[in-house]
């Protein structure tokens, strides 16, 4: 009796889910989903101002930072960007700035070993230039100041992002790639800068890549970054502060790329992005047949299912019903046409399957 309460209560979330046409998020209440293109953008301009209640000052933006840059594996610690060094301060002075993690306290910046605040969007790229000494400006805006190594943030000073591979470093002399970890985080960022600040803050102004068809201010670069890179844990974290207006240091806005990157694809196209709300942008894809894949037995009892189709399949991606991908598989190796899920915490999700031929959302029930 116990089990079937709580699938009919996961049933009911998810009628709720699907019937709404939203995420399970309260904060994009009232949004249109059916609205793509530049009527999704401007929609989405709308929400992320009106609900930017708290502008930060940028002695706060210390303080906004040691809450939600804390590295997901060390509370002690923030994360910084560009950084990919697990070794500790002090090391050897020669890859002090390459460092991932550092103590959350030890900020300033006036030591290789502290930590300061990047402006990911390099002020002197914005149009105007951003400032960060008023308390109202992109200058201020939490959701593109990252913690970062004072000498790594030296170095790419107002560079702008271009393609590249590895760990961070400089392409040219005024050009920057900011690491394979980093890179969606990047493009994301830029995405909700453009749409809070769209005259400030152009995408084709802080990166080099081609114009996109219906958007000259966008560039192919940041999509692509952005369908490449999939949310972090960190990102999450983050964009969950500054949306709780009772976080003492959060703006009240949140970043709709970090919540969904899906939805830069249904803005701007390109390569379709990590889809992390299937009920919403389903019709968007194309589709397989639902007879083209089999998933047995479902409900399981056992914590495993076995996929089985005779299509290629690329990609497996778990998602619950509150967006949050459990397993992403990319390339599954399929035998005898089958491939197994398994150690799946119980609950209710949705089994992204896509293949050369198209895409596919099944419903997976874990007792």
């Amino acid at each position: 009796m116990k089990k079937f309460y709580s699938l009919i209560v996961l049933l009911s979330t998810f009628v709720g889910f699907a019937q709404n046409g939203a995420p399970a998020s309260p904060y994009y209440n009232g949004m249109n989903w059916s609205l793509t293109g530049m009527a999704l953008k401007s929609a989405l301009e709308t929400k992320i101002t009106t609900t930017h209640t708290k502008f930060l000052t940028y002695s706060e933006v210390w303080n906004a930072c040691q809450a939600t840059d804390l590295d997901p594996t060390n509370s002690s610690n923030v994360l910084l960007v560009y950084g990919f060094s697990n070794n500790t301060c002090p090391s050897s002075p020669s890859d002090d700035n390459d460092h991932r993690s550092r103590d959350k306290f030890s900020n300033g910046g006036a030591t290789s070993c502290e930590w300061n605040r990047e402006h990911v969007y390099a002020k002197s790229l914005g149009t105007p230039a951003l400032d960060d000494g008023g308390a109202s400006d992109a200058g201020e805006d939490a959701h593109h100041l990252r913690s970062s190594d004072v000498d790594r943030n030296n170095d790419r000073a107002s560079e702008k992002f271009v393609a590249g591979s590895g760990n961070s470093h400089d392409v040219t002399a005024s050009t920057w790639y900011p690491g394979d970890e980093w890179k969606g985080d990047i493009a994301r960022m830029m995405m909700y800068m453009y749409l809070r600040y769209p005259t400030q803050c152009l995408p084709i102004n802080v990166g080099n890549g081609n114009p996109v068809a219906n958007d000259s201010n966008m560039i192919d670069l940041f999509l692509q970054w952005n369908a490449e890179d999939p949310v972090s844990q960190y990102e999450d974290n983050r964009n969950t502060y500054h949306g709780n207006t009772a976080n003492t240091y959060a703006q009240g806005n949140r970043n709709p790329f970090i919540d969904n990157p899906y939805l830069a694809t249904v803005i701007w196209g390109g390569p379709a992005a990590q889809n992390r709300w299937p009920s919403v942008f389903l019709s968007s894809e194309s589709f397989l047949a639902d007879s083209a894949v089999s998933i047995y037995p479902n409900p399981t009892n056992t914590n495993e299912v076995e996929v089985y189709t005779v299509e290629t399949i690329t990609k497996l991606t778990l998602v619950n019903v509150n967006g949050q991908v459990i397993k992403n598989i990319e390339n599954p190796i399929f035998n005898q046409n089958t491939y197994k899920l398994n150690n799946l915490p119980q609950g209710f999700y949705f089994l992204q399957i896509e293949s050369e031929n198209g895409n596919l959302t099944k419903k997976v029930i874990v007792n």
